[in-house]
């Protein structure tokens, strides 16, 4: 049983639909309109709910940082590369993806995870060894995006970008060396698979020499580059507004020519 805590995180398990949500404990200690409010949200899909003492919240979670709220959540069923790619182009056209390669730090990938769904990412790609699981922690961060992304767990992921580049998807990797920087890059015409690499470290020999362009973030001070969760924000929210602008010049370019307007009879030209 997994352990997810903090009113926002729970409040979104809930909204997301997934089923996983087993029951709901709150602190006898706290009454408040946000509490109510998750306590309602709770019995209108069912879920079981508990009052305890807040010290026994704090056992359960492990930290004092819960809010007066811990749910138990069924184990979580990660879904496969095949199952990304099936999904269909999102609203604003082609297919982005997200991979992380080797991020060990639970408030990295909570952080990355809550990017990803703001930026409208179609799914993500974890690798079952050398990264961090999605714990109580990567939830409370991501602010219960966890919940709402499509994660896939794979046991090896140079094989798993192969598949991508078999479908048609680009992989483009992140790299202080690499060339062009990420606002030269075309993300809105092309379905593409962003890839980033360890803390401090960046991305496996392996990896690199899988990805079909290297990109970097250009640095005006003296530190070569940024923390992984930021670095992955900047570009992501880069791609988004390609899309973006792209879907918008498409719609404009679909739109019919306007009718032209007919003279009045017997006024002659103007």
């Amino acid at each position: 049983m997994e352990v997810l805590y903090g009113l926002h995180p729970v409040e979104e398990a809930l909204r997301s639909g997934s089923g996983r949500l087993d029951r709901i404990s709150l602190a006898r200690e706290r009454s408040d309109r946000k509490l109510e409010q998750l306590a309602s949200l709770a019995r209108a899909a069912g879920v079981r709910l508990s009052l305890e003492p807040r010290d026994q919240l704090t056992r359960l979670a492990k930290t004092d940082a819960h809010q007066g709220v811990v749910a138990f959540l069924r184990e979580r069923q990660f879904l496969t590369v095949e199952d990304l790619l099936e999904s269909g182009p999102n609203p604003a056209g082609h297919r982005f993806f997200l991979a992380l390669d080797g991020v060990e730090d639970p408030h990295n990938l909570g952080a990355l995870l809550r990017t990803a769904d703001g930026a409208g990412v179609d799914g993500i790609i974890l690798p079952e060894r050398r990264s961090a699981p999605i714990t109580a922690t990567v939830a409370k961060t991501s602010a219960g995006a966890s919940e709402h992304v499509r994660i896939a767990r794979v046991t090896n992921l140079v094989r798993s970008l192969e598949q991508m580049k078999k479908a048609n998807v680009w992989v483009v990797g992140l790299d202080e060396r690499g060339t062009p920087d990420y606002t030269g890059f075309d993300f809105a015409s092309t379905d593409c698979v962003l890839v980033l690499g360890r803390e401090g470290a960046g991305l496996h020999d392996l990896v690199k020499k899988t990805c079909d362009h290297l990109l970097r973030i250009p640095m005006a001070g003296q530190v070569s580059s940024l923390n992984v969760s930021v670095a992955g924000a900047v570009v992501m929210y880069e791609a988004m507004r390609q899309r973006r602008a792209q879907n918008r010049y498409s719609s404009v370019q679909q739109r019919p020519a306007p009718k032209p307007v007919k003279k009045p009879k017997g006024l002659g030209s103007i």
